[in-house]
């Protein structure tokens, strides 16, 4: 018996119905490995072997992390955004595997209810903030107003505006209250997006990971890219700026993303040699972005 697809199969009908071509074309001609996206500085993944080992040693120092937050008290705030698809799920599963829950706590709200749409915008996520000695890693984050809400006409115009006039002095209290807010958005190019989402529809264990709004999404390429252009150009601030990885090599993307937390640390024990720096061919400020 066939099962059935999610959504009907939108997400195959888009493929061949709608994607332009160029896309459709990349898609077709790539394999698996393949880097589909030429303005990716590399042609394809990194080797499986050279990503597991890295990925060892930089998870030991992850633990070394956490523990010197819990011994000093430290408050971290990880917010890691992107486009549907980007791999934020796996990155933050790779930054908190061998992390005690307790310490570090996956924060990925659901759609607000009738009560919070009456409060403060940034009420609900204040209270998953951490306290001493914690790390709230934030899946999706107050940021969906400057680019979900936007791209969907979930918020008004006036609503967003006072988001952005609002945003600074949120994350500069949040700062100067002592947390360490280090804020990550994971870029991927259009045809890497369109292949995951075929994955996913087609993976009875993957399904579940499609949404309406995913689908609807790859209709809104553009507006998306406006909304997060807008989005950086409001939020991009000293006190708190963002790390841009580029994500088409998930390998590549999830050992960026742990360098760029810990580079940002210091914490007992760290070897700095080991985090090093993320690699700037892909990990950057929000100028990374335009090239993707």
């Amino acid at each position: 018996m066939t099962q059935a697809l999610p959504f009907d199969g939108a997400v195959s009908r888009f493929f061949s119905k709608e994607v332009p071509e160029n896309i459709r074309t990349a898609i077709e001609d790539g394999s698996k490995r393949d880097i589909l996206d030429d303005s990716y500085p590399y042609d394809r993944w990194m080797k499986k072997s050279d990503y597991e080992d890295e990925l060892d040693a930089l998870q030991i120092e992850l633990v070394k992390c956490q523990r010197w937050a819990e011994d000093s008290g430290a408050r971290l705030a990880l917010v890691f955004e992107g486009r549907d698809a980007a791999g934020k799920g796996g990155a933050i599963g790779r930054v908190t595997q061998n992390l005690n829950p307790r310490v570090a706590r996956i924060v990925a709200l659901p759609k607000p209810t009738e009560r919070e749409r009456t409060q403060w915008y940034f009420q609900r996520y204040v209270a998953h903030l951490p306290a001493a000695g914690e790390i709230s890693v934030f899946d999706r984050s107050w940021y969906n107003r400057g680019v979900i809400e936007k791209v969907f006409g979930f918020c008004t115009a006036a609503e967003r505006q006072r988001f952005f006039t609002q945003l600074p002095h949120f994350e500069n209290t949040l700062v100067g209250e002592g947390i360490v807010l280090i804020k990550l958005w994971l870029n991927v190019g259009r045809a890497e997006q369109l292949r995951r989402m075929l994955r996913r529809e087609s993976d009875p264990l993957r399904q579940w990971k499609l949404s309406r709004i995913d689908v609807e999404g790859l209709a809104r390429w553009d507006a998306y890219s406006e909304a997060i252009a807008e989005t950086f150009t409001g939020s991009h601030t000293p006190t708190a700026p963002w790390t841009v990885i580029r994500a088409d090599d998930k390998y590549r993307a999830r050992l960026a993303a742990i360098r760029a937390i810990l580079g940002r640390l210091d914490y007992t024990g760290k070897n700095a040699e080991l985090v090093g720096k993320a690699d700037p061919k892909i990990c950057g400020g929000p100028e990374l972005w335009r090239t993707s």
